[in-house]
Protein backbone atom coordinates (compact mmCIF):
# COMPACT_ATOMS: atom_id res chain seq x y z
CA UNK A 1 0.00 0.00 0.00
CA UNK A 2 1.48 3.14 -0.85
CA UNK A 3 2.23 6.39 1.04
CA UNK A 4 -1.03 8.65 2.10
CA UNK A 5 -0.29 12.13 1.25
CA UNK A 6 -2.81 15.14 2.26
CA UNK A 7 -3.28 16.09 -1.72
CA UNK A 8 -2.81 14.59 -4.73
CA UNK A 9 -1.71 17.90 -6.01
CA UNK A 10 -0.78 20.93 -4.47
CA UNK A 11 -0.52 23.71 -6.54
CA UNK A 12 1.98 26.98 -5.44
CA UNK A 13 1.15 30.42 -7.05
CA UNK A 14 -2.73 31.10 -8.14
CA UNK A 15 -1.88 33.01 -11.41
CA UNK A 16 -2.78 32.33 -14.83
CA UNK A 17 -0.44 29.46 -14.80
CA UNK A 18 -1.50 27.71 -11.41
CA UNK A 19 -5.14 28.77 -11.35
CA UNK A 20 -5.70 26.77 -14.92
CA UNK A 21 -3.94 23.59 -13.49
CA UNK A 22 -5.60 23.51 -10.18
CA UNK A 23 -9.24 24.29 -11.38
CA UNK A 24 -8.63 21.43 -14.61
CA UNK A 25 -7.31 19.33 -12.14
CA UNK A 26 -10.33 19.53 -9.55
CA UNK A 27 -12.66 19.33 -12.44
CA UNK A 28 -11.36 16.20 -13.28
CA UNK A 29 -12.45 15.27 -9.19
CA UNK A 30 -8.43 14.99 -8.09
CA UNK A 31 -7.27 15.86 -4.53
CA UNK A 32 -5.95 19.84 -5.08
CA UNK A 33 -4.62 22.16 -2.59
CA UNK A 34 -3.64 25.94 -3.84
CA UNK A 35 -1.29 28.12 -2.03
CA UNK A 36 -1.22 31.30 -2.72
CA UNK A 37 1.01 34.04 -0.78
CA UNK A 38 -0.54 37.16 -1.97
CA UNK A 39 -3.62 38.18 -4.23
CA UNK A 40 -6.03 35.27 -5.09
CA UNK A 41 -5.75 35.16 -9.05
CA UNK A 42 -2.36 36.28 -9.36
CA UNK A 43 -0.57 39.51 -10.10
CA UNK A 44 -2.05 39.64 -13.54
CA UNK A 45 -5.53 39.85 -12.68
CA UNK A 46 -4.97 41.74 -9.67
CA UNK A 47 -2.26 44.19 -10.47
CA UNK A 48 -1.56 43.71 -14.29
CA UNK A 49 -3.84 43.03 -16.79
CA UNK A 50 -7.31 43.89 -15.36
CA UNK A 51 -6.13 47.43 -14.01
CA UNK A 52 -4.07 47.88 -17.29
CA UNK A 53 -6.68 47.36 -19.43
CA UNK A 54 -8.63 49.97 -17.62
CA UNK A 55 -6.47 52.60 -16.99
CA UNK A 56 -5.33 52.45 -20.61
CA UNK A 57 -8.61 52.01 -22.15
CA UNK A 58 -9.53 55.41 -20.36
CA UNK A 59 -6.16 57.17 -21.14
CA UNK A 60 -6.34 56.22 -25.15
CA UNK A 61 -10.05 57.54 -25.32
CA UNK A 62 -9.16 60.64 -23.39
CA UNK A 63 -6.24 61.04 -25.80
CA UNK A 64 -8.16 60.40 -28.81
CA UNK A 65 -11.51 62.78 -27.45
CA UNK A 66 -9.17 65.91 -26.84
CA UNK A 67 -7.87 65.54 -30.20
CA UNK A 68 -10.46 65.94 -32.29
CA UNK A 69 -10.55 69.40 -34.61
CA UNK A 70 -14.59 69.98 -33.89
CA UNK A 71 -13.93 69.97 -30.49
CA UNK A 72 -10.40 71.83 -30.05
CA UNK A 73 -12.41 74.59 -28.35
CA UNK A 74 -13.43 72.57 -25.69
CA UNK A 75 -11.91 71.86 -22.21
CA UNK A 76 -11.85 68.14 -20.60
CA UNK A 77 -10.65 67.16 -17.05
CA UNK A 78 -11.07 64.11 -15.20
CA UNK A 79 -10.40 63.49 -11.42
CA UNK A 80 -7.10 61.17 -11.30
CA UNK A 81 -8.12 58.96 -8.24
CA UNK A 82 -11.20 57.99 -9.91
CA UNK A 83 -9.22 55.79 -12.16
CA UNK A 84 -8.07 53.92 -9.46
CA UNK A 85 -10.88 53.47 -7.85
CA UNK A 86 -12.54 52.35 -10.99
CA UNK A 87 -9.61 49.83 -11.95
CA UNK A 88 -9.55 48.33 -8.02
CA UNK A 89 -13.90 48.45 -8.69
CA UNK A 90 -13.05 46.26 -11.93
CA UNK A 91 -10.54 43.84 -10.50
CA UNK A 92 -13.41 42.96 -8.14
CA UNK A 93 -15.69 42.22 -10.50
CA UNK A 94 -13.53 39.72 -12.20
CA UNK A 95 -12.63 38.21 -8.57
CA UNK A 96 -9.32 39.62 -8.42
CA UNK A 97 -8.29 38.38 -4.52
CA UNK A 98 -11.03 35.87 -4.38
CA UNK A 99 -10.91 32.52 -3.23
CA UNK A 100 -14.45 31.47 -3.25
CA UNK A 101 -14.33 30.50 -7.43
CA UNK A 102 -11.68 27.81 -6.09
CA UNK A 103 -13.22 26.59 -3.44
CA UNK A 104 -16.90 26.52 -5.50
CA UNK A 105 -14.85 23.96 -7.99
CA UNK A 106 -13.15 21.75 -4.86
CA UNK A 107 -10.09 23.46 -4.35
CA UNK A 108 -8.53 23.29 -1.10
CA UNK A 109 -7.18 26.94 -0.78
CA UNK A 110 -4.16 27.47 1.44
CA UNK A 111 -3.20 31.39 2.17
CA UNK A 112 0.66 32.14 2.86
CA UNK A 113 3.54 31.47 1.71
CA UNK A 114 5.18 28.08 0.78
CA UNK A 115 8.39 26.67 1.90
CA UNK A 116 9.74 23.16 0.97
CA UNK A 117 11.00 21.16 3.68
CA UNK A 118 11.29 17.89 1.40
CA UNK A 119 10.57 16.49 -1.84
CA UNK A 120 6.92 15.97 -0.61
CA UNK A 121 6.19 17.92 2.13
CA UNK A 122 5.70 21.99 2.38
CA UNK A 123 4.98 24.72 5.13
CA UNK A 124 2.26 27.12 4.90
CA UNK A 125 1.94 29.47 8.02
CA UNK A 126 4.02 26.54 10.23
CA UNK A 127 1.74 23.91 8.84
CA UNK A 128 2.36 20.84 7.53
CA UNK A 129 1.43 19.73 4.10
CA UNK A 130 1.89 16.54 2.11
CA UNK A 131 1.41 15.88 -1.33
CA UNK A 132 1.91 12.98 -4.12
CA UNK A 133 2.27 16.00 -6.81
CA UNK A 134 3.85 19.30 -6.78
CA UNK A 135 3.17 22.05 -9.44
CA UNK A 136 4.80 25.23 -8.91
CA UNK A 137 3.33 28.29 -10.65
CA UNK A 138 5.48 31.03 -8.27
CA UNK A 139 5.54 33.73 -11.35
CA UNK A 140 8.19 36.15 -11.26
CA UNK A 141 8.83 39.68 -9.52
CA UNK A 142 10.64 42.65 -10.91
CA UNK A 143 14.41 42.85 -11.77
CA UNK A 144 16.50 45.60 -10.24
CA UNK A 145 19.63 44.13 -9.38
CA UNK A 146 21.64 46.02 -12.09
CA UNK A 147 20.94 49.48 -10.95
CA UNK A 148 22.31 50.87 -7.81
CA UNK A 149 19.02 52.27 -5.60
CA UNK A 150 19.58 53.64 -2.04
CA UNK A 151 17.03 51.85 0.93
CA UNK A 152 15.24 54.62 1.36
CA UNK A 153 14.75 55.65 -2.27
CA UNK A 154 11.10 55.43 -3.36
CA UNK A 155 9.84 54.29 -6.60
CA UNK A 156 7.55 53.06 -8.80
CA UNK A 157 7.15 49.70 -10.30
CA UNK A 158 4.55 48.52 -13.14
CA UNK A 159 1.86 47.13 -9.91
CA UNK A 160 1.87 50.27 -8.15
CA UNK A 161 2.56 53.06 -10.82
CA UNK A 162 -0.78 52.38 -12.67
CA UNK A 163 -2.63 52.76 -9.03
CA UNK A 164 -1.13 56.72 -7.88
CA UNK A 165 -3.62 58.81 -7.58
CA UNK A 166 -1.76 61.88 -8.29
CA UNK A 167 -0.43 62.58 -11.69
CA UNK A 168 2.92 63.09 -12.25
CA UNK A 169 4.34 66.40 -13.24
CA UNK A 170 7.15 64.82 -15.16
CA UNK A 171 7.91 61.11 -14.73
CA UNK A 172 10.52 58.93 -16.18
CA UNK A 173 10.25 55.21 -17.16
CA UNK A 174 13.63 52.73 -17.35
CA UNK A 175 12.75 50.23 -19.77
CA UNK A 176 11.01 50.09 -23.06
CA UNK A 177 9.45 47.05 -23.50
CA UNK A 178 6.04 46.13 -23.43
CA UNK A 179 4.93 47.23 -20.05
CA UNK A 180 7.31 50.17 -20.33
CA UNK A 181 6.17 51.38 -23.74
CA UNK A 182 2.41 51.15 -22.31
CA UNK A 183 3.06 53.05 -18.81
CA UNK A 184 4.70 55.53 -21.22
CA UNK A 185 1.80 56.23 -23.59
CA UNK A 186 -0.93 56.30 -20.28
CA UNK A 187 0.93 59.22 -18.27
CA UNK A 188 2.12 61.06 -21.45
CA UNK A 189 -1.77 60.83 -22.70
CA UNK A 190 -3.53 61.65 -19.77
CA UNK A 191 -1.07 65.13 -19.45
CA UNK A 192 2.33 63.90 -17.70
CA UNK A 193 6.31 64.92 -19.61
CA UNK A 194 7.70 61.33 -20.13
CA UNK A 195 10.99 60.49 -20.28
CA UNK A 196 11.47 57.09 -21.73
CA UNK A 197 15.39 54.95 -20.63
CA UNK A 198 16.25 51.80 -23.21
CA UNK A 199 19.29 50.13 -22.55
CA UNK A 200 19.44 49.00 -26.10
CA UNK A 201 19.06 50.75 -29.89
CA UNK A 202 15.15 50.60 -30.07
CA UNK A 203 11.88 50.85 -27.86
CA UNK A 204 10.65 47.19 -28.35
CA UNK A 205 14.10 45.20 -28.59
CA UNK A 206 11.96 41.97 -28.49
CA UNK A 207 10.26 43.06 -32.05
CA UNK A 208 11.13 44.00 -35.53
CA UNK A 209 12.92 47.06 -36.74
CA UNK A 210 10.10 48.58 -37.89
CA UNK A 211 7.98 48.20 -34.84
CA UNK A 212 10.36 50.46 -32.26
CA UNK A 213 10.47 53.16 -34.95
CA UNK A 214 7.29 53.68 -35.58
CA UNK A 215 5.90 53.58 -31.87
CA UNK A 216 9.06 55.92 -31.54
CA UNK A 217 7.93 58.43 -34.08
CA UNK A 218 4.65 58.26 -32.68
CA UNK A 219 5.65 58.55 -29.44
CA UNK A 220 7.95 61.75 -29.92
CA UNK A 221 4.96 63.63 -32.28
CA UNK A 222 2.48 62.93 -31.01
CA UNK A 223 3.18 62.42 -27.48
CA UNK A 224 5.53 64.33 -26.52
CA UNK A 225 7.55 62.02 -24.91
CA UNK A 226 11.16 62.19 -24.54
CA UNK A 227 12.99 58.78 -25.90
CA UNK A 228 16.50 58.19 -24.71
CA UNK A 229 17.85 54.64 -26.28
CA UNK A 230 21.33 53.33 -25.62
CA UNK A 231 21.05 54.45 -22.37
CA UNK A 232 22.11 52.38 -19.17
CA UNK A 233 20.46 53.44 -16.06
CA UNK A 234 23.52 52.64 -13.15
CA UNK A 235 21.54 54.37 -10.24
CA UNK A 236 18.70 56.39 -8.84
CA UNK A 237 18.80 59.18 -5.74
CA UNK A 238 16.56 61.71 -4.81
CA UNK A 239 17.71 65.12 -3.08
CA UNK A 240 16.11 68.66 -2.01
CA UNK A 241 15.09 69.09 -5.17
CA UNK A 242 13.68 65.89 -6.68
CA UNK A 243 14.24 62.76 -8.08
CA UNK A 244 17.04 61.88 -10.35
CA UNK A 245 18.56 58.99 -12.04
CA UNK A 246 22.06 58.62 -13.56
CA UNK A 247 22.74 56.67 -16.83
CA UNK A 248 25.65 56.32 -19.06
CA UNK A 249 25.15 57.18 -22.53
CA UNK A 250 28.37 57.06 -25.53
CA UNK A 251 30.27 56.02 -21.98
CA UNK A 252 29.37 59.27 -20.24
CA UNK A 253 27.27 59.81 -17.27
CA UNK A 254 24.62 61.59 -17.90
CA UNK A 255 21.35 62.72 -15.06
CA UNK A 256 17.92 63.41 -15.70
CA UNK A 257 16.20 65.07 -12.79
CA UNK A 258 12.05 63.95 -12.73
CA UNK A 259 9.07 63.80 -10.24
CA UNK A 260 9.00 60.05 -10.28
CA UNK A 261 10.36 57.30 -11.16
CA UNK A 262 8.68 53.82 -12.81
CA UNK A 263 11.41 50.67 -13.16
CA UNK A 264 10.09 48.69 -15.96
CA UNK A 265 13.13 46.45 -16.04
CA UNK A 266 12.11 43.50 -16.95
CA UNK A 267 11.52 40.16 -14.33
CA UNK A 268 13.33 37.33 -12.83
CA UNK A 269 11.34 33.95 -11.46
CA UNK A 270 10.27 33.78 -8.06
CA UNK A 271 12.30 30.96 -6.50
CA UNK A 272 12.01 32.00 -2.90
CA UNK A 273 10.33 28.67 -1.56
CA UNK A 274 13.09 26.35 -0.15
CA UNK A 275 13.55 24.49 -3.05
CA UNK A 276 17.39 23.73 -1.95
CA UNK A 277 15.83 20.97 0.43
CA UNK A 278 14.55 19.42 -2.62
CA UNK A 279 16.46 18.16 -5.46
CA UNK A 280 15.20 20.41 -7.80
CA UNK A 281 17.51 21.67 -10.54
CA UNK A 282 17.56 25.61 -10.86
CA UNK A 283 19.04 26.81 -14.36
CA UNK A 284 20.21 30.21 -15.15
CA UNK A 285 16.97 31.47 -15.87
CA UNK A 286 14.75 29.37 -13.90
CA UNK A 287 13.52 25.93 -12.91
CA UNK A 288 14.97 23.33 -14.75
CA UNK A 289 11.62 21.61 -16.96
CA UNK A 290 11.46 19.67 -19.57
CA UNK A 291 8.97 19.74 -22.44
CA UNK A 292 6.61 17.91 -20.75
CA UNK A 293 7.36 20.51 -17.40
CA UNK A 294 8.11 17.77 -15.34
CA UNK A 295 11.66 18.98 -12.92
CA UNK A 296 14.41 17.04 -12.15
CA UNK A 297 11.90 15.81 -9.44
CA UNK A 298 9.55 13.42 -11.46
CA UNK A 299 6.50 14.07 -8.87
CA UNK A 300 7.58 18.22 -9.08
CA UNK A 301 6.21 20.05 -12.15
CA UNK A 302 6.79 23.77 -12.93
CA UNK A 303 4.98 26.53 -15.35
CA UNK A 304 5.08 29.99 -15.91
CA UNK A 305 7.10 32.79 -15.57
CA UNK A 306 9.19 30.48 -12.85
CA UNK A 307 10.34 28.46 -15.38
CA UNK A 308 12.13 31.41 -16.82
CA UNK A 309 9.78 31.37 -20.27
CA UNK A 310 7.98 33.96 -21.50
CA UNK A 311 5.93 36.28 -19.29
CA UNK A 312 2.85 36.39 -20.80
CA UNK A 313 -0.91 35.38 -19.46
CA UNK A 314 -2.00 33.61 -22.31
CA UNK A 315 1.33 31.37 -22.50
CA UNK A 316 0.89 30.75 -18.90
CA UNK A 317 -2.53 29.61 -18.73
CA UNK A 318 -1.89 27.64 -21.74
CA UNK A 319 0.86 25.80 -19.88
CA UNK A 320 -1.05 25.29 -16.66
CA UNK A 321 -4.38 23.59 -18.81
CA UNK A 322 -2.02 21.93 -20.84
CA UNK A 323 -0.12 20.14 -17.70
CA UNK A 324 -3.36 19.50 -16.21
CA UNK A 325 -4.92 17.71 -19.26
CA UNK A 326 -1.28 15.38 -19.46
CA UNK A 327 -1.85 14.49 -15.53
CA UNK A 328 -5.24 13.93 -15.89
CA UNK A 329 -4.80 11.45 -18.91
CA UNK A 330 -1.65 9.87 -17.84
CA UNK A 331 -0.66 10.95 -21.12
CA UNK A 332 2.95 13.26 -22.89
CA UNK A 333 1.46 15.85 -25.35
CA UNK A 334 3.88 18.28 -25.56
CA UNK A 335 2.72 22.05 -25.65
CA UNK A 336 1.75 23.56 -28.84
CA UNK A 337 2.83 27.46 -28.77
CA UNK A 338 1.95 27.96 -32.40
CA UNK A 339 -0.45 31.26 -32.73
CA UNK A 340 0.21 32.67 -29.43
CA UNK A 341 0.86 36.09 -29.47
CA UNK A 342 2.45 39.48 -27.68
CA UNK A 343 0.02 42.28 -27.53
CA UNK A 344 1.48 45.55 -26.20
CA UNK A 345 -1.42 47.61 -25.06
CA UNK A 346 -0.22 51.29 -26.48
CA UNK A 347 -1.65 53.33 -28.96
CA UNK A 348 -1.42 52.06 -31.50
CA UNK A 349 -1.52 48.73 -30.46
CA UNK A 350 1.31 46.23 -31.28
CA UNK A 351 0.22 42.73 -31.56
CA UNK A 352 3.19 39.99 -33.13
CA UNK A 353 2.22 36.57 -33.69
CA UNK A 354 4.01 33.85 -35.09
CA UNK A 355 7.78 34.55 -36.12
CA UNK A 356 9.54 37.82 -36.86
CA UNK A 357 11.80 38.62 -39.42
CA UNK A 358 14.58 38.95 -37.14
CA UNK A 359 13.49 35.11 -35.77
CA UNK A 360 13.79 33.99 -39.53
CA UNK A 361 17.03 35.64 -40.35
CA UNK A 362 18.39 34.13 -36.94
CA UNK A 363 17.17 31.27 -38.36
CA UNK A 364 18.66 31.28 -41.61
CA UNK A 365 15.14 30.60 -43.20
CA UNK A 366 13.90 31.29 -46.73
CA UNK A 367 10.45 33.65 -46.48
CA UNK A 368 8.52 35.86 -48.68
CA UNK A 369 7.24 39.41 -46.96
CA UNK A 370 4.94 42.01 -47.76
CA UNK A 371 4.71 45.55 -45.70
CA UNK A 372 0.93 47.12 -45.86
CA UNK A 373 0.95 51.06 -44.73
CA UNK A 374 -2.51 51.73 -42.44
CA UNK A 375 -3.32 54.48 -44.75
CA UNK A 376 -3.75 52.38 -47.55
CA UNK A 377 -7.32 51.21 -46.32
CA UNK A 378 -10.27 53.21 -45.81
CA UNK A 379 -10.49 52.83 -41.87
CA UNK A 380 -7.38 54.89 -41.70
CA UNK A 381 -9.32 57.72 -43.27
CA UNK A 382 -12.17 57.42 -41.20
CA UNK A 383 -10.39 57.42 -37.90
CA UNK A 384 -8.30 60.28 -38.50
CA UNK A 385 -5.23 57.57 -37.15
CA UNK A 386 -2.53 56.59 -40.06
CA UNK A 387 0.53 55.19 -37.98
CA UNK A 388 0.29 51.57 -38.25
CA UNK A 389 1.03 49.20 -40.65
CA UNK A 390 0.88 45.16 -40.99
CA UNK A 391 4.19 42.88 -41.76
CA UNK A 392 2.80 39.79 -43.17
CA UNK A 393 5.29 36.74 -43.77
CA UNK A 394 4.74 33.50 -45.44
CA UNK A 395 6.79 30.80 -46.87
CA UNK A 396 7.96 29.71 -50.05
CA UNK A 397 4.45 28.33 -50.78
CA UNK A 398 2.88 31.41 -48.77
CA UNK A 399 1.81 29.08 -45.77
CA UNK A 400 1.66 32.19 -42.96
CA UNK A 401 4.58 31.83 -40.89
CA UNK A 402 3.66 35.01 -38.50
CA UNK A 403 2.90 38.65 -38.50
CA UNK A 404 3.88 42.45 -37.11
CA UNK A 405 0.74 44.59 -36.40
CA UNK A 406 0.63 47.86 -35.48
CA UNK A 407 -2.85 49.43 -35.51
CA UNK A 408 -5.81 50.56 -33.16
CA UNK A 409 -7.30 46.97 -32.30
CA UNK A 410 -4.23 44.89 -33.41
CA UNK A 411 -4.95 41.99 -31.01
CA UNK A 412 -8.21 41.42 -32.61
CA UNK A 413 -6.60 41.61 -36.18
CA UNK A 414 -3.75 39.26 -34.16
CA UNK A 415 -6.23 36.54 -34.09
CA UNK A 416 -7.32 35.84 -37.16
CA UNK A 417 -3.64 35.26 -37.77
CA UNK A 418 -2.77 32.88 -35.01
CA UNK A 419 -6.04 30.75 -36.76
CA UNK A 420 -4.04 30.49 -40.08
CA UNK A 421 -0.78 29.73 -38.23
CA UNK A 422 -2.19 27.65 -35.82
CA UNK A 423 -3.73 25.24 -39.10
CA UNK A 424 -1.33 26.26 -41.66
CA UNK A 425 -3.18 28.38 -43.25
CA UNK A 426 -1.77 30.09 -46.93
CA UNK A 427 -2.10 33.59 -47.95
CA UNK A 428 -4.17 32.11 -50.69
CA UNK A 429 -6.95 31.40 -48.27
CA UNK A 430 -6.59 34.52 -46.08
CA UNK A 431 -6.92 36.46 -49.13
CA UNK A 432 -10.25 34.80 -50.35
CA UNK A 433 -11.95 35.69 -46.74
CA UNK A 434 -14.45 38.38 -47.27
CA UNK A 435 -13.71 40.80 -44.68
CA UNK A 436 -15.68 43.95 -43.85
CA UNK A 437 -13.93 47.44 -46.01
CA UNK A 438 -13.83 49.66 -43.78
CA UNK A 439 -12.43 48.22 -41.03
CA UNK A 440 -9.14 47.64 -39.58
CA UNK A 441 -9.46 43.50 -40.22
CA UNK A 442 -9.32 44.55 -43.62
CA UNK A 443 -5.74 45.56 -43.41
CA UNK A 444 -5.03 41.77 -43.20
CA UNK A 445 -6.99 40.64 -46.88
CA UNK A 446 -5.32 43.82 -48.19
CA UNK A 447 -1.47 42.18 -47.29
CA UNK A 448 -2.51 38.63 -48.05
CA UNK A 449 -3.38 39.68 -51.61
CA UNK A 450 -0.44 41.49 -52.03
CA UNK A 451 1.78 38.77 -50.61
CA UNK A 452 0.65 36.59 -53.76
CA UNK A 453 0.98 39.48 -56.23
CA UNK A 454 4.01 40.35 -58.29
CA UNK A 455 5.16 43.13 -55.54
CA UNK A 456 8.90 43.32 -55.63
CA UNK A 457 8.91 43.40 -51.84
CA UNK A 458 6.90 39.86 -51.53
CA UNK A 459 9.28 37.85 -54.02
CA UNK A 460 11.96 34.98 -52.00
CA UNK A 461 13.62 35.93 -49.68
CA UNK A 462 16.97 34.13 -49.10
CA UNK A 463 19.72 34.36 -46.17
CA UNK A 464 22.96 33.50 -47.22
CA UNK A 465 24.57 31.23 -44.93
CA UNK A 466 27.12 32.77 -41.95
CA UNK A 467 30.24 31.30 -42.49
CA UNK A 468 31.77 28.96 -40.10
Amino acid sequence: MGKKYDFKYIVIGSGPAGSAAALKLAKAKKSVALVEGRFYGGSNLNSRDVPYSVALDFAHNYSKLSSYPELKNQEFSFNFPTIAARELSTVIAANGNNKKPYEEAGVICLSGFANFLDDHTIAVNQKKFTAENFILATGSHLKTSDISIPESMDFLTPESAIKVHRLPEVIAIVGAGSTGCELASYFAELGSQVVLLESSNRLLPREDKEVGDLLADYFTRKLGITILTNSKVVSLGRDEHSAYLIFTYENSEKMVRVSDIVLATGSEPNLNLGLENTKVKIKNTGIAVDKFFQTSVKHIYAIGDCIGSESSTDRAHHEGSTLAANLITSSKTSINYNGLARITYTQPEIAVVGLTEDDLIRRDRKYKKVIINLNEITASKTNNFDYGFIKLISDRNYRILGASIVAPHASLLAEEISLAIRHNLTAVELASTPHVMNSYNYLVKLAATKLLGKNPATKTKHVKKRKK
